[in-house]
């Protein structure tokens, strides 16, 4: 079994968005009744977040964004735009988020743990160098990924990214260097309205932006067929020091936003995937960063079968439905195909 950690804090739930916001604390909440259901909680080993420093943050953000963040601290509400919403203590959930992709990056580097789970709160993908965004205060990935590269040196860092919705933010953030791969399979187009196939780096990063568009609907067969056929070659030849995801959980198909149709299953082979890349690629140092996901009951056990694949890896049930000779021609193979070729000219295994 690998050894696996969570990075957990009360605090988190101090985050108030309002009685009618989908991002809530019985998100974190639900997933730590489960936690303890499932025996996971004593099975990995709790990591407490500090708090991101500013010249961390301002690696990614800029001074005028951080300042507007912690303007808002002791101040009971203020909607800074239509989506996103601060309360009393947002300030602290939102440096201790940041600052919890950081320590569960120290802590996969310093070899003590293979993986990282980031159980934080707000999110931070959509989150841009200068604003915030959907839910979304600082970008926790991107704070992750630039601290392993200036703390840890390293020059090859994978980002995938599941969640429904496109990560403007990240995509934004690394879209010119090619220190960072980002992969993205989400649906398209939806919000943020970024994410097009298209959108594949500029400069020197040119190429290393893999979007994968989705249109509503998709199943576990067409994420598996992603992530068998694109993300996996490209991912190795490319060789991270580091995977990284943003893990939401939004396109579970009792999401209430998402729109999509994937389980549970389809989650932990995306888990496998990654972990297998790890594992190949750089001693299996992954961290995973929670994102969105706005159904309690699909959270709880979306969440349950990530760790539990993390740990243990997937059942060979499961991995031959999706894939080898068992699998089926998944739904969506056009789009899927589309994107393929558009990544194929930057990489040779396409």
């Amino acid at each position: 079994m690998r050894r696996i950690g969570l990075v957990r804090d009360e605090r988190f739930l101090a985050h108030q968005t309002g009685l009618h916001h989908v991002e809530t604390p019985r998100r974190l909440s639900a997933i730590s009744s489960m936690l303890e259901t499932s025996g996971l909680g004593s099975t990995c080993r709790t990591l407490a977040p500090r708090f991101a420093a500013i010249d961390e943050l301002c690696l990614v953000h800029t001074e005028r964004h951080i300042e507007k963040i912690l303007d808002t601290a002791g101040e009971k509400l203020r909607y800074l735009d239509p989506d996103t919403v601060t309360s009393e203590q947002s300030c602290v959930a939102a440096f201790l988020a940041a600052g919890g992709g950081i320590a569960a990056v120290d802590e996969v580097m310093s070899g003590s743990l293979d993986a990282v789970f980031a159980l934080v709160r707000p999110p931070g993908h959509h989150a841009e160098r200068g604003r915030q965004m959907g839910f979304c205060l600082f970008n926790n990935v991107a704070v992750a990924a630039e601290h392993a590269r200036r703390r840890h040196g390293l020059q090859r860092i994978l980002i995938v990214d599941w969640d429904v919705h496109h990560p403007n933010g990240t995509q934004h953030i690394f879209e010119s260097t090619p220190e960072v791969l980002l992969f993205s399979a989400h649906r398209y187009p939806f919000f943020p309205g970024t994410g097009a196939v298209t959108e594949t780096g500029c400069g020197e990063g040119q190429g290393y932006t893999v979007n994968v568009p989705l249109p509503a609907r998709a199943t576990d067969s067409d994420y598996a067929h992603i992530f068998s056929t694109i993300l996996d070659p490209v991912a190795r030849e490319y060789a991270p020091e580091l995977v990284l995801v943003s893990a939401g959980f939004d396109s579970h198909r009792d999401d209430p936003i998402g729109g999509m149709l994937v389980s549970e299953d389809g989650f932990a082979f995306m888990t496998d995937t990654v972990m297998r890349i790890a594992d190949a690629c750089c001693g299996g140092k992954a961290v995973f960063v929670l994102e969105g996901g706005y159904d309690l009951g699909a959270l709880r056990k979306s969440v349950q079968c990530v760790l539990v694949t993390m740990q243990s890896g997937l059942p060979d049930a499961l991995s031959s439905r999706y894939c080898g000779a068992h699998a089926s021609r998944p739904p969506l193979f056009d789009q899927i195909e589309d994107a393929r070729l558009v990544a194929q000219p930057y990489w040779k295994c396409l």
